[in-house]
């Protein structure tokens, strides 16, 4: 099924005209809306008007459907695991073993918090500050949220090397604004946040809920007060602080950082990045001034909230009613066997992903993929030999990185090896613990030893792709490379504007405001000219600028500053696209299909990728915590800047979307 448009955009000829469609779904348009006014609207307005969110989603758009269908491709995979007797230690044990875990509700009921009760005691055996920070670092390993954590990560300035790296954290909501915004909207999220930590505790017998949930929210609002704020993250450079372990000790004299690191398995490092300075400063003061008692009282929640899910079905809708509804307006839980099979894909992704990928991509795609990745990146080369913005100087840098990018499609080429993950049938609590701590060991293993260039970060069957500027690799699992993405039944034009925007786009990152500080090697380093580097800063001010105007309700705008890497992404992946798009033409005119040129095919098919519909809430929330615009700005945001544009569809002065060509933003 995923031998897709790859077929099509690079053997095209192998067909006839007459076989191939024209990919466009003409039933979800609404042509009477003019595309120079909401080209979102004309590309997608019927599926807006006659498409409902499922009950148990969020949103709803191309993304979905295949999650949806990767997740029901998943679970025939974990049915036939499950089949017959496998042996102990197998594969097929332990998918099937740790579905059928999750399954159980009846045997999780039974059990309720009895699994979380060491740990509870734990907690309530921390004496002073040192056995917290040393506890500190047993939630690190666990996952259980405290005020920093540390992973381990590629040196950004040495990325051959792993190193030790911090980042800010200790929340329950989910970003900053959540506790420091006076909108209306937040205040009451705040309301209902204390009312479900109260629960949470009352149905976990924890003494004093209400005097204890507040005391949580208190803690957790100066912790929240403290953190760089989202649009301050982008800034890379700023991120990189190398210290020794040593010297740790002058961010915060009185915390206790070798008790934690030891527990946290990271004692013998001698160096750690530390990412945010002056919140790992203020978290000194916080600490020292917060009661053991707050703190341990705190604890117990962020160990409850960690795994409500892996308990009894009472603290799980309650989890649900809070996590799910509250914050994002979904109506009801995901049934259980798409919650169990993501429960299986959290824990043992790439074991799963092995035989996904025998099923449903084969290595002859993986190929031909490959063959059009280059040819995105050849068109990139040829564009930014054209920029006038840009000196001879940086775009020998800049063509130097594009030569250097890595390329991983559909699946890794070395597995991950499973074989010391101990999986029970009948053992939810332990089962996640134990893929925890293998993950967690995974990685700290890492340390002291080379990069692993062929590592991937997301699973083959991952609906999503990305950009990793460490080892400046574009990835795509095989997943993604389907409808409406990936056609093999299409003209080459849909597919360019579908599966080529998105490629362009993760190419577009190594050259966004975050990538563009790293060079093809991976290292993070200035490599423009002063004069460049303010032209295209200048040049993404004006694009941050357009997108902090358009408007998602009366009362809230895009965050033009948050979604700038992304919208630089798209604005380049669609640019690139479309040259890639016409060199294939190799000078021939393109066939009218469907009444839509091929250059409006291409423009449709960006549309068609980017149609979703979002609940008000969820809407809300991925503007206070999404680096990513929302899908019809993405849409519309983008074109208006695209000259293609007003050619393809004879945009006019007079329309809501066009911008006087001085206005236009033209990155790459």
């Amino acid at each position: 099924m995923v031998v897709l448009a790859a077929v099509v955009l690079m053997a095209s000829c192998a067909k006839k005209e007459e076989q191939r469609t024209s990919g466009i779904n003409k039933k979800n348009m609404d042509t009477k809306v003019n595309p120079g006014d909401n080209f979102a609207d004309y590309v997608n307005g019927t599926w807006y008007k006659s498409t409902k969110i499922p009950a148990d989603k969020a949103s709803y758009g191309a993304f979905d459907m295949l999650y949806d269908q990767s997740q029901k491709d998943v679970k025939v995979i974990i049915e036939d695991a499950a089949k017959g007797s496998n042996a102990e230690g197998s594969d097929q044990q332990k998918i099937g073993d740790y579905y059928a875990s999750f399954m159980n509700r009846k045997d999780r009921d039974s059990k309720g918090i009895t699994p979380i009760q060491p740990d509870l005691k734990a907690i309530d055996a921390i004496a002073n500050y040192t056995d917290l920070a040393s506890y500190f670092g047993t939630s690190n390993r666990t996952g259980v949220t405290v005020p920093i954590s540390i992973f381990v990560n590629q040196d950004s300035k040495n990325p051959n090397e792993y190193a030790l790296t911090t980042w800010q954290s200790g929340i329950g909501l989910p970003e900053r604004e959540y506790y420091t915004s006076t909108d209306a909207k937040m205040a009451d999220i705040r309301k209902k946040y204390v009312a479900h930590v109260e629960k949470m505790l009352q149905l976990c017998n924890i003494e004093k809920p209400a005097e204890n949930a507040s005391k949580i929210m208190a803690l957790e609002t100066a912790i929240a007060s403290s953190h760089m704020k989202k649009e301050d993250t982008r800034d890379v450079v700023k991120l990189y602080n190398k210290y020794n372990t040593a010297d740790l000790k002058t961010l915060m004299p009185d915390f206790d950082w070798a008790a934690m690191l030891k527990t946290a398995g990271m004692d013998k490092e001698k160096s750690v990045i530390i990412s945010q300075i002056e919140y790992t400063k203020s978290l000194n003061k916080i600490i020292k001034n917060t009661p053991l008692d707050t703190w341990k009282i705190y604890l117990k929640w962020g160990l409850i909230n960690r795994n409500a899910n892996r308990l009894n079905t009472v603290l799980d809708n309650e989890n649900f009613e809070f996590y799910n509804k509250t914050l994002y307006g979904v109506e009801k839980p995901e049934e259980d066997w798409k919650r169990g099979v993501n429960a299986v894909n959290g824990a043992m992704g790439e074991m799963v992903g092995k035989v996904y990928v025998e099923k449903h991509f084969s290595p002859e795609a993986k190929e031909r993929m490959v063959t059009l990745v280059k040819n995105l990146l050849k068109a990139y080369t040829e564009s930014i030999k054209k920029l006038d913005w840009m000196s001879a100087d940086t775009k020998k840098q800049a063509l130097a990185k594009v030569d250097k990018f890595m390329i991983k499609i559909g699946y890794p080429d070395k597995w991950r090896d499973y074989s010391t993950l101990k999986v029970a049938k009948n053992d939810l609590y332990g089962n996640a613990v134990r893929a925890n701590e293998f993950e967690y060991k995974r990685n700290l293993d890492k340390l002291g030893k080379p990069v692993d260039r062929t590592e991937w970060g997301m699973t083959p069957q991952t609906v999503n792709a990305y950009y990793n500027p460490s080892l400046n690799e574009i990835v795509f699992p095989a997943a993604i490379l389907q409808p409406p993405f990936f056609d093999l039944k299409a003209d080459d034009a849909v597919n360019y504007g579908g599966i080529g925007a998105v490629i362009g786009h993760e190419i577009g990152h190594g050259f966004d405001d975050q990538g563009s500080a790293y060079d093809g090697a991976g290292v993070m380093k200035n490599w423009w000219t002063d004069t460049d580097l303010k032209a295209f800063k200048a040049k993404t001010a004006a694009l941050e600028t357009q997108y902090s105007s358009f408007k998602a309700f009366p009362d809230l705008n895009v965050n033009g500053a948050y979604t700038l890497g992304e919208n630089i992404g798209d604005l380049g992946g669609l640019s690139i696209a479309i040259k890639a798009y016409k060199a294939s033409l190799n000078g021939k005119e393109a066939p009218v299909m469907d009444g839509f040129t091929g250059m409006q095919r291409v423009f449709l098919g960006w549309g068609q990728v980017w149609g979703e519909k979002l609940r008000e809430a969820a809407l809300r929330s991925q503007i206070a915590r999404d680096p990513h615009s929302p899908a019809k700005f993405r849409i519309n945001g983008v074109v208006r800047n695209v000259p293609e544009f007003y050619e393809a569809f004879k945009i006019k002065p007079i329309d809501s979307l066009y911008l006087a060509t001085e206005k236009r933003v033209k990155i790459w």
